[in-house]
């Protein structure tokens, strides 16, 4: 029984597999089995899983259905004989430590239910600004209260980064198939059902860019497909229901956009707040836009969601309410 089970599923990536599976073969720590789980592949990339099969033992491959990732994934964790999942994507390289440093971190702590690590994209030619500054927000939010006071923002783990416990993900029924990233999905309600989740603060996968990647092409990974998901849970967040007023920070057409996804569950803010004078003073469906000043003259203190998606905006508005003596995640929630 190995101690891991390296979850592997792909379809069409002979081009990537072979380098994949030999950052595989040489981690330090041994005890794994590779869960290679072909999603209907028609180029050589079954082949290639069984010539490392018949050279080390480790390794098998797994015929799917052909019925796409979320079904792929399933199949695997249903074979899976190890009590912890390590998810790879076949295009991608781990570094040689990963296994190791991940299993003494779930060793080290039985709450433990989920855990990433930071990750480096490449190849650096090709790797646009907006996926950098998306990869430098995600390798920052490490302890477990960063991650769940930010999950909001957007996912933030690379899903072939995560090693997880078998029986957690089971325990909330697997993988979900739907009109949403199927890896955001998870964590969400991993963290709904508040399972402890957490990132080893060191390099530990090279995440390869390529402009056909799956969350570039397929409409489940757009960024109206996150904003739905996202919304779904936040309305059932318990910070939401406590019955404090809600204000949502940023008037602007894309941020009440954003928002809207979550009014559509029922919540009124009580105002919008902006920075912007020519916004100041509206009024947007009956609710009056203000300046950040106004929170402060409250006789109860709102709960305040900022959706203002600038990355340089978040860290000012941030300041801005810690100085009003709010509180991240307690007081304030970033969207």
């Amino acid at each position: 029984m190995p101690s891991v089970s390296i979850l592997l599923p792909f379809r069409n990536e002979a081009a990537y597999l072979d380098e994949c599976l030999a950052s595989i073969a040489t981690q330090s720590f041994v005890d794994f089995e590779v869960l290679a789980v072909d999603d209907g592949s028609t180029d050589r990339g079954p082949a290639i899983v069984q010539a490392w099969a018949a050279k080390d033992r480790r390794f098998g491959l797994l015929g799917g259905r052909g019925e796409g990732l979320v079904s792929a994934l399933n199949l695997g964790l249903a074979h899976a004989s190890g009590s912890l999942i390590a998810r790879m994507d076949a295009d991608d390289i781990m570094l040689p430590e990963r296994l190791a440093l991940q299993i003494a971190a779930f060793q080290a702590d039985a709450e433990l239910a989920l855990l990433g690590s930071q990750v480096e994209l490449f190849p650096d030619d090709i790797v646009q600004n907006g996926y950098r500054e998306y990869v430098r927000w995600q390798n920052a939010c490490v302890a477990y209260e960063d991650i769940a006071a930010q999950i909001y923002v957007e996912s933030p783990f690379a899903h072939p980064s995560v090693m997880f416990r078998r029986s957690a993900v089971l325990t909330i029924g697997a993988y979900r198939d739907g009109d949403f990233p199927e890896d955001y999905d998870l964590w969400l309600r991993m963290h709904a059902a508040g399972m402890k989740m957490g990132r080893v603060s060191e390099v530990l996968l090279r995440w390869r860019e390529r402009p056909d990647r799956t969350s570039r092409v397929d409409g489940r990974y757009s960024r109206n497909a996150f904003d739905r998901l996202r919304a779904s849970y936040l309305a059932d967040d318990p910070r939401l229901r406590s019955g404090r007023p809600l204000v949502i920070w940023g008037a602007g057409r894309p941020t009440r956009r954003r928002a809207d996804h979550l009014l559509a569950h029922g919540y009124d803010p009580v105002a919008y707040v902006d920075i912007d004078s020519r916004k100041i003073g509206r009024v947007i469906h009956g609710v009056p836009v203000v300046g950040p000043d106004w929170l402060a003259g409250q006789p109860e203190q709102p709960f305040v969601l900022s959706y203002v998606a600038n990355h340089g905006a978040r860290e000012l508005i941030a300041a801005r309410l810690e100085e009003m003596g709010y509180r991240l995640g307690t007081d304030y929630l970033v969207v």
